[in-house]
């Protein structure tokens, strides 16, 4: 049931019946607001920078870190892992846990297009995305 017919019918229960009911028009809009949630999750100590997507699927995101002032790492679901590098400095990422993400209208969040919203208020650009694959440690098993 919308909010529009809730609210009419809300106001024909309300109104007595000597009385003239009104009906108004209510035009929702809806907007798609992803809150990430940030947690440290088990993870190699090393990672590898490769060049990365130019979008992600928002219905993707599985979990993110703040790394740093200017990059956030993004857990996607199925384990990948992807470097959303900033516009410049985000201290204000960590003043509160968490932060938000708008996707387009695509379901996409792109770089270059979107921005990561602290809590606080602050606006973050998404300069690029970098896929992130740990490093080999380099040592082998002796036969």
């Amino acid at each position: 049931m919308s909010i529009a017919l809730v609210t009419v019918l809300l106001l024909a229960v309300a109104a007595p019946a000597a009385e003239r009911v009104e009906y108004a028009q209510v035009i929702i809009r809806e907007r798609v607001i992803i809150r990430v949630p940030t947690a440290r999750p088990p993870r190699p100590a090393e990672w590898r920078e490769r060049r990365g997507p130019a979008c992600i699927p928002a219905d993707q995101l599985a979990g993110a870190e703040v790394t740093g002032e200017d990059s956030v790492d993004l857990r996607l679901k199925g384990g990948a892992h992807i470097r959303a590098r900033l516009n410049g400095r985000c201290t204000v990422l960590g003043y509160y846990s968490g932060f938000y993400l708008r996707p387009g209208s695509d379901g996409q969040i792109c770089a270059d297009r979107d921005a990561i919203h602290a809590r606080s208020g602050g606006r973050c650009e998404i300069d690029e995305f970098r896929l992130l694959t740990p490093k080999r440690s380099g040592k082998r098993a002796k036969p």
